[in-house]
């Protein structure tokens, strides 16, 4: 069953009225999110950036529908502040070191950092990617490597694009996106020690004029057989 066709079932099954709420849904998502989004689903209008930086606008008013968060922490927050409905778990993802494809720094170890005059490129500390970045290099007894940190970066799309330029020698990215790179980027493990684990959830918007078929489209999403291919195609993790 396509994602369309499900998303239409669920909402013939909706409460009287659903179809008349129906029109373009708004979706805020975190830029990881780029690469498969409008893949499941095209007609969605689509806003991709930092979750931090959405959760902010959503805060403050912006007209949303759904919101899909690469960490839990920015959902469970809206929640507690009755501005999403309860949030469910979209999928999962892995961070890693990522290197340009000619890997100027010859970097093949996170441990490398410590010895190689590398340039590196992260997340700030309010973005996913970045809190994730930290505590992994916490846990690796890495965290005077953020002194070699050259420029922090908004959003994950900003480090991969950082790096495929040359502008930084290493970044830690999820690996989804050195997938969704083209092969412009290569990605070094990190020890399974370090690894934080990676969690995106989703939520339906409480002040969304489009309620109904907003719960049809989140439920299609993540319970879709085809939008999980596509997930685990794009390098996402099963829930």
């Amino acid at each position: 069953m396509t994602l369309g066709a499900l998303v239409a079932g669920l909402l013939i099954t909706a409460p009287a009225g659903a179809s008349r709420e129906a029109g373009q849904l708004t979706v805020f998502a975190g830029s990881s999110l780029r690469a498969v989004f409008p893949r499941i689903d095209v007609k969605p209008r689509y806003n991709f950036a930092g979750t931090n930086q959405l959760a902010f606008q959503l805060r403050r008013g912006a007209p949303v529908d759904v919101f899909a968060s690469a960490s839990p922490a920015y959902t469970q927050a809206l929640f507690r502040s009755r501005l999403v409905e309860r949030p469910r778990t979209l999928t999962y993802n892995r961070l890693v070191l990522a290197v340009p494809r000619s890997n100027p720094a010859d970097l093949h170890s996170v441990y490398d950092l410590r010895r190689k005059d590398a340039k590196l490129v992260i997340g700030t500390a309010q973005v996913p990617i970045g809190s994730y970045t930290r505590k992994v290099l916490a846990r690796l007894g890495l965290l005077s490597m953020l002194d070699k940190v050259v420029s922090a970066e908004p959003d994950v799309k900003s480090i991969v694009g950082k790096l495929s330029l040359g502008q930084g020698d290493a970044g830690f990215i999820y690996t989804t996106d050195v997938r969704a790179s083209a092969g412009r980027l290569a990605a070094i493990p990190i020890p399974a020690r370090g690894k934080p684990k990676v969690r995106y959830e989703i939520a339906v918007v409480t002040s969304s004029k489009h309620k109904n078929a907003a719960r049809g489209w989140v439920r299609a999403v993540t319970r879709s057989p085809r939008a999980r291919a596509l997930f685990r195609e794009a390098g996402f993790l099963p829930r």
